[in-house]
């Protein structure tokens, strides 16, 4: 039984086809063969939420998930969340502007959770934004200015007429 197997995959935009270790978790992926060192690693047990990443347009806790599994998909990590023309994303914008970041540990995976929320909930209530972004632990901010962040980039991506933060 081969021990690396090759995958392809898209990651922020851009198609990769590497040789991995089965054992490989796809956040050491991200990390260690790609260098996109924002997505970050807190408990690797799937509870803090660091480790999210967006994997075909759901948030996903990269160090539960196998480099292999993610063959095929499309991911986005927060090095992709910029637009075209290098400004911040709408979500990024909010986070920034409401003071909803610290130590910017959680915020990568605070990003993707919200990124989803407003995708499937363009005007989510305070309620459905903090039972939506509860599995995301933040230590140092207080959840009411993600709380606030997220709303403010619900708010602006309506007012823009877009689909997604």
């Amino acid at each position: 039984m081969s021990r690396e197997r090759e995958i392809e995959l898209k990651v922020n935009g851009r198609n990769h086809k590497k040789t991995v270790s089965v054992r490989v978790s796809l956040a050491d992926f991200l990390r260690e063969s790609l260098h996109l060192t924002g997505t970050h690693l807190g408990c690797e047990h799937g509870v803090c939420g660091a480790c999210t990443v967006t994997i075909d347009g759901a948030s996903v806790r990269s160090c539960l998930m196998l480099a292999v599994q993610a063959d095929g998909c499309d991911i986005t990590t927060i090095e992709g969340l910029r637009k075209e023309d290098g400004e911040w994303s709408t979500i990024q914008t909010a986070f920034f502007e409401n003071f909803a970041l610290q130590c910017g540990y959680c915020t990568p995976g605070m990003l993707s959770s919200a990124i989803e929320l407003l995708r499937d909930n363009p005007d989510p209530t305070e309620a459905e934004i903090r039972e939506h972004m509860s599995g995301n632990i933040c230590r140092c901010s207080g959840y009411q200015a993600i709380v606030e962040a997220v709303k403010a980039a619900a708010a602006a991506a309506r007012a823009e007429g877009q689909v997604e933060a």
